[in-house]
Order: C-alpha cells, then sequence, then structure tokens
C-alpha cells in the first residue's frame, strides 16, 4: 500500500474550494462493518471479539460456533464480513463456505482457522474466500486483513 503524503495548510486547500476534515472525523464517515464470527473455541472467540470491538467501524453481528448454524445466521443476518474457521463441527468451514456463497453472496468469508496448507488456502480462495489468516497470526494480521477485504483486495497470510 502506498500512502500519499501532501504537505498543504488549511488555506492552501481551502483556497482550491475543498474542506479538511480533523484526523479524528475521518473514522466516523467510515461505514460500519457487519460481522459474522464462527469459531467454535471459546477463548479464540473472546480475543477475535476482543480485538473487533476496539474498531468503531466494526460491529459483531453474530457469534456462531458450528458450520450449520454459520450457514443460517449468514442467510438471516447478511453480514458484510464472515471469519470462518475451519474445523467446525457439524459442517466444516470449507462445506459451510460453500452454501454461504450461495446464501449471503455478498458477504465476504475471511478464513481464520490453524489450518495454513497450501492446498487448502488455494481450495478456500477458489471457492470465493477473500482472505485467508492462521490464527497464531491474527493478533498482528486480522485487522490488516479486514481492512484489505472490505477495500475489495485478497489478503493471504499463513
Amino acid at each position: 500500500m502506498s500512502i500519499l503524503h501532501c504537505e498543504m495548510n488549511h488555506e492552501q486547500v481551502s483556497s482550491m474550494g475543498l474542506q479538511t476534515l480533523p484526523v479524528e472525523e475521518i473514522g466516523t464517515l467510515m461505514p460500519t462493518i457487519r460481522i459474522l464470527v464462527v469459531e467454535d473455541f471459546v477463548q479464540f472467540q473472546e480475543f477475535i471479539c476482543s480485538l473487533l470491538k476496539n474498531r468503531s467501524e466494526s460491529e459483531i453481528i453474530g457469534v456462531v460456533s458450528d458450520g450449520l448454524e454459520a450457514v443460517r445466521k449468514a442467510e438471516q443476518l447478511k453480514p458484510d464480513l464472515i471469519l470462518l474457521d475451519i474445523g467446525l463441527p457439524s459442517l466444516n468451514g470449507i462445506e459451510a463456505a460453500r452454501q454461504i456463497r450461495k446464501l449471503s453472496p455478498t458477504s465476504k468469508i475471511v478464513f481464520l482457522t490453524q489450518d495454513c496448507s497450501p492446498d487448502l488456502v488455494q481450495e478456500a480462495l477458489d471457492l470465493g474466500a477473500w482472505g485467508y489468516v492462521g490464527k497464531f497470526r491474527a493478533g498482528t494480521d486480522l485487522l490488516p486483513a479486514i481492512e484489505a477485504v472490505m477495500l475489495e483486495k485478497q489478503f493471504v497470510s499463513t
């Protein structure tokens, strides 16, 4: 990602017919990202939720712990983003994602899982996932992954 740095003062910007905006107000312009968390390990659920609760643009609209419930909630809630584990009871995350793609096609899926084998990463991306984050990298990579995916860019960290 490149960042453009422009050194103009308020008067120069105003003379161009533009407005300046205080940095603290920029986040309020971003739309809220409605997130469904799908994770069967309670402590990791809590960790994910604690990361997301610190971000004003994130709204956790559901937390479920199995694949079948993930499919039902995705169809019902139509989240913007689904953080989806693969090793889930009742229906694994890959199969859940296949069904979710049909029932909530605008929901973006980011897999958040322990299994980072290249074949599984490729399968996840081939079925339409926008991101893939290894659980052991979640502390550093989950929030950048969400930002990238919401900007319509794929994100993979293993």
